[in-house]
């Protein structure tokens, strides 16, 4: 297993991230198009991948690191094969090693549908475990996406260690 950090994408792993995007997400948050996807992604200011491959070289997930505002966010999907297993954690773990802040939009409801129909699990429980603060009162309302705000700071994680000493 390997993680490779790269500002670009080649058409292969493109595809990979395009098909994995469509079917881990909520339909109503799908591209039509892998060139939609790119017209997206290319908008987002300091892009960062992480694509998480195994022995074989197949991708088992993939995250992006972007600049809003002066913080780092980012996204993240995990290929349902693979859930469950560590390796979501191992990929945040990596992008927490090299950044300070980390911000996300997450869905906390269970409304949504993925694209084969299956409920769209909130993934707020996962970042909880996982360090993350969950900012109820801070929220995304749009159209195709209504999520609660998550942070994770390296130095509010430093303090709680330092106190449990």
């Amino acid at each position: 297993m390997k993680i490779i950090k790269t500002q670009t994408l080649d058409p292969g792993d493109k595809k990979i991230i395009f098909n994995l995007w469509n079917s881990e997400y909520p339909v109503n948050l799908n591209f039509h198009e892998i060139q939609d996807m790119d017209n997206y992604l290319n908008e987002l200011p300091g892009l960062t991948y992480y694509l998480m491959k195994n022995d074989a070289q197949q991708m088992e997930g993939w995250a992006m690191t972007f600049n809003a505002g002066d913080e780092k966010w980012f996204a993240i999907t995990i290929s349902p094969g693979v859930q469950g297993t560590g390796k979501g954690t191992l990929l945040l773990d990596h992008l927490k090693s090299e950044n300070e802040i980390l911000n996300g939009w997450v869905i906390d409801h269970q409304n949504d549908h993925k694209q084969n129909g299956e409920p769209y699990r909130s993934p707020v429980l996962f970042y909880q475990k996982n360090g993350f603060q969950v900012f109820p009162e801070t929220r995304l309302e749009i159209p195709t996406l209504s999520a609660v705000l998550i942070s994770w700071r390296k130095h509010s994680i430093d303090k709680n260690i330092e106190n449990k000493k």
